[in-house]
């Protein structure tokens, strides 16, 4: 009878294994059950076991899951997005997706989804087992409970070049009913005109569009003071740029920075206003309305329009 395990297989595993592995390895149930008996191994979920003793660490947790989860389950959601470095706080419960036809028993600290997922879902190489950054993406998209907590995925996913728009379009593309497609797709075609925040897709959504405005030019690279900067909205003809910032506050060092880059704008001819979360989400139609003022002391012929009835604009 067998005593040792193989080595590379408890690599890869982070030194959990599943009876039925260990079973084909040549241990007996009588053989594990000793191991477990005399303190050898612990109990981690029903039917596995991790081969040391001592506090078991976040990775062998994970393998955990996944192997009581059986065949083709895939760690998702948060958890994923753990892994992938895209969120800091993945939670303490760990979520896996499985196969909709399988019913697992409950798996202590767990969350399980039984989801329709293709096997083009998982990553093809990367472990423990996970759903594909794109996937990720959208399983969080869609279990968010507004739009906004939605499209922050998507942008923090692009924003730290884990994917494409384009990407997520195509994997978008492969899934039936989903809750907030429409914003989704929305928020793709904005990302592909130079949006890169849920703020600056609100400002064209809420300030621009809806009220008239000509069409900005997005992350317009300039050079001031010798630095190379991006101005997030540039009207390029009347020379008027527009930044947003979603911080909710500045310390005086970042006031006095952002201070000093409007006024080298100023220098190149470029006026700049810049607004927060609170102004472009709270009162766009005053914002429209200060922004039309500048373009039209700076030439624009056009005319701002009112969205709607309640609109405070007046053209």
């Amino acid at each position: 009878m067998r005593t040792e395990l193989p080595v590379g297989l408890l690599q890869v595993q982070a030194g959990v294994i599943e009876r039925g592995q260990a079973l084909r390895a040549g241990f007996s149930g009588e053989a594990i059950d000793g191991m477990i008996r005399i303190g050898r191994w612990q109990r981690l979920q029903r039917g596995v076991y991790a081969t040391f003793s001592g506090t078991p660490g976040r990775e062998a947790l994970l393998w955990s899951v996944i192997l009581r989860a059986g065949p083709d389950a895939v760690l998702s959601h948060r958890t994923a997005a753990g892994l992938y470095g895209l969120t800091e706080y993945p939670g303490e419960a760990i979520h896996v997706i499985v196969p909709p036809n399988r019913r697992p028993k409950p798996i202590p600290g767990a969350v399980v989804h039984r989801l329709d997922r293709p096997r083009t879902a998982r990553h093809p190489v990367l472990l423990p087992p996970r759903t594909r950054i794109e996937e990720t993406v959208l399983d969080l998209a869609v279990a968010a409970s507004s739009a906004d907590d939605a499209l922050t995925w998507v942008f923090r996913a692009t924003g730290q070049g884990l994917t494409t728009p384009e990407r997520i379009r195509q994997t978008m593309a492969t899934r039936g009913r989903m809750f907030w497609r429409a914003e989704l797709s929305e928020c793709l075609d904005d990302m592909a005109d130079g949006v890169r925040s849920n703020l600056e897709q609100r400002y064209v959504r809420a300030v621009e569009r809806p009220h008239g405005l000509p069409h900005a030019l997005r992350q317009v690279r300039v050079v001031r003071d010798g630095r190379v900067r991006y101005l997030d909205n540039l009207y390029q003809a009347q020379l008027v740029g527009v930044e947003l910032d979603g911080r909710a506050a500045h310390p005086v060092g970042e006031r006095w920075r952002d201070f000093r880059r409007d006024n080298a704008g100023a220098t190149d001819g470029v006026m700049t206003l810049r607004y927060g979360w609170s102004d472009v989400s709270g009162q766009p139609c005053q914002v429209a309305a200060q922004i039309a003022a500048v373009l039209t002391q700076r030439g624009w012929p056009g005319r701002p329009r009112r969205c709607g009835a309640t609109c405070t604009l007046r053209p």
